[in-house]
């Protein structure tokens, strides 16, 4: 009886436990400071300990937990109030604004649900083909582009193609799992696609810094030829552990399904104004993005990067006239209203991720992991590479990926030399695992923007990253230690 009570209370005050918990480590590690570190930089610690516990624990809302750094670090002289709040305005939340903008307009006029219609019209009603569908797609364009601006392309579309499934939930079928895995695999998909230099922002970093630094420049074609095959490995991974052990959908391609599909592009009929004009400003924006490179080294007049394209389609959003027959103001394709769907949340979510990221950086505890590390080092090779790898994973759930690997490339390198080892053989799989963080929204720009769907839960995203790294981390480190050495490495 004691024991039920027991687990009453704990049921009932779980918002104030939680609460509790994360207040508790947090003065745990401010007071004990059990890793000997500087007064500031075990103060950003216990904050980033107290935001983390009470992320994962939801014990308040996860954009109300990211606000704390606005009061914490000036209250604490960590930093200014000026400072801090340069991060909830960083150009990678209003990157995320464009893309919702646009989301949201796709959805308005209905483009959203003539996409999905057609796409399940060519890959049928069965739940595991859309997804695999959904995976390569998207894999295959982040290899290319901006595993952000790849992401926002696929969100609207995988949105629509959730809401025409979700009219389709028969006895058998799980439509939640459905809806939970397609968000999750196009945000995943884009992280693990590494086949390419310019496949994320980390690797570019990476190879910038080796050029400099050893003078030594890494050929794309055989970045290419190893990695290529280790993101396709990663994708099929991807499929068969959401799709096939974690959460299976039993959505089984239906006859009746097909003829619904049917049914309502009929009743859609053909492209409105509206749609042509919203499609007009989504595949502009798209191919802005793809194309932006060839577009600034053409001309030097103007130099686009991925966030300003978004903000450009956003803002002709409001500019361009519906032309809809069926009212008689002159409407334009997106009005101030429209933004109540906005995930502003998110936004203030990815903000607050960033103020964490930045204020790791500044006091340096990049440092002390590089002297933490070096206290672990082994003349085995592999068990260095698995170490790295695990950090560079899970350290990218709190912090920007793109300055972890700019902050911990010297470090590696200093430990890699120091053990007579080539620098390429530990920087590779910590570049690499630096871009595999799947457990937090903000762990990468991906994350947080399938995490605005509404389909995916804190715990879900947890759960299902956890299992995520850990496979990352294995498969890396294998490719890294058996396939590396055979193709790259400085001379």
């Amino acid at each position: 009886m004691n024991s039920r009570l027991f687990k009453d209370i704990l049921i009932k005050y779980k918002k104030e436990w939680s609460i509790l918990i994360g207040l508790l480590l947090c003065s745990f590690f401010v007071t004990t400071n059990p890793l000997s570190l500087e007064h500031k930089a075990s103060i950003v610690l216990s904050i980033a300990i107290l935001m983390i516990s009470w992320w994962i624990l939801e014990a308040l809302p996860l954009a109300v937990v990211a606000l704390i750094p606005i009061v914490a670090f000036p209250l604490l002289g960590v930093s200014t109030i000026n400072n801090v709040t340069k991060s909830y305005s960083d150009s990678i939340v209003f990157l995320f604004m464009g893309g919702f903008l646009i989301g949201i307009a796709i959805e308005k006029w209905n483009v959203h649900k003539r996409i999905a219609l057609s796409i399940i019209n060519i890959t049928g009603t069965n739940g595991n083909k859309i997804i695999l569908g959904f995976i390569i797609a998207t894999g295959f364009l982040s290899m290319w582009l901006s595993n952000t601006a790849t992401t926002m392309m696929m969100f609207p579309i995988a949105m629509s193609v959730i809401h025409v499934i979700g009219n389709q939930d028969t006895a058998g079928t799980n439509v939640k799992n459905f809806q939970l895995v397609l968000m999750l695999s196009i945000a995943y998909a884009s992280n693990v696609a590494l086949g390419t230099i310019i496949g994320t922002p980390p690797n570019v970093a990476y190879v910038n810094y080796i050029s400099e630094k050893f003078n030594y420049n890494i050929g794309f074609t055989d970045w290419m030829i190893l990695f290529t095959p280790l993101t396709i490995v990663l994708l099929f991974v991807l499929y068969w552990v959401m799709v096939k052990w974690l959460y299976p959908n039993g959505i089984k391609h239906s006859e009746n399904g097909r003829a619904y599909i049917n049914e309502e592009l009929k009743k859609l009929g053909k492209l409105t104004i509206p749609e042509k004009r919203v499609l007009g400003v989504f595949v502009l924006t798209v191919f802005s993005w793809i194309f932006k490179n060839s577009i600034n080294n053409i001309q030097k007049f103007i130099e686009l990067d991925d966030t300003i394209i978004a903000m450009i389609g956003a803002i002709s959003l409001f500019i361009i006239p519906a032309g809809n027959d069926k009212t008689n103001k002159e409407e334009r394709l997106l009005t101030w209203e429209d933004t109540k769907k906005m995930a502003w949340g998110i936004l203030i979510l990815f903000g607050g991720g960033i103020a964490l990221a930045k204020a790791l950086e500044e006091v340096k505890l990049m440092d002390q992991l590089g002297v933490f590390i070096a206290s672990y080092s082994t003349e085995n090779v592999f068990i260095m590479i698995v170490i790295i790898t695990t950090i560079s994973v899970f350290l990218s759930e709190v912090m920007s990926n793109v300055a972890q690997v700019i902050v911990m490339a010297p470090v590696i390198s200093s430990v890699a030399i120091a053990l007579h080892m080539d620098p390429l053989l530990l920087g590779i799989p910590m570049t690499l695992g630096a871009s595999c963080a799947s457990m937090l929204p903000m762990g990468t720009p991906p994350n947080a923007i399938a995490f605005a769907s509404g389909y995916i839960r804190i715990k879900d995203m947890i759960k299902t990253g956890f299992v995520l790294n850990v496979i990352c981390i294995i498969i890396i480190s294998l490719f890294c230690y058996f396939l590396q050495p055979m193709i790259m490495h400085l001379k």
